[in-house]
């Protein structure tokens, strides 16, 4: 399995857990010039940005946990990426929040776990 491949599958993953508790999912993969956000959401009136970090259950120990991969400068570049959104959107004063959402695949590509950090950065 490629490493895009993993990260398809761990994005419908969290887009399905988000949707079943309640989010309502806005963007997919939105795309400019500065970088990409892999979901945008809404929950309560707040919109939720997500970044999705999936590892596969035997290369987890060689790289670090799906969480340690979101390193200060990714975090930087989700806000960047946020902003150019929010002033596309012509949203600029919105209230935003960042997640992380991790998710573990086994061999067979079965869900194995799927961990949601509100407000991670």
């Amino acid at each position: 399995m490629s490493r895009i491949e993993t990260g398809k599958i761990g994005e419908e993953a969290a887009e399905k857990y988000l949707s079943e508790a309640g989010y309502l999912i806005r963007e997919r993969n939105w795309r400019c010039r500065a970088g990409e956000v892999d979901i945008i959401a809404e929950q309560d009136g707040t919109m939720v940005v997500i970044e999705v970090r999936t590892r596969r259950s035997r290369s987890s120990a060689a790289f670090g946990s799906a969480a340690e991969s979101v390193d200060f400068r990714k975090c930087q570049k989700i806000r960047l990426v946020t902003e150019v959104y929010l002033q596309t959107q012509k949203q600029s004063g919105r209230t935003v929040r960042f997640d992380v959402i991790t998710v573990l695949l086994g061999a067979d590509r079965n869900l194995i776990d799927l961990t949601h950090i509100r407000d991670a950065f």
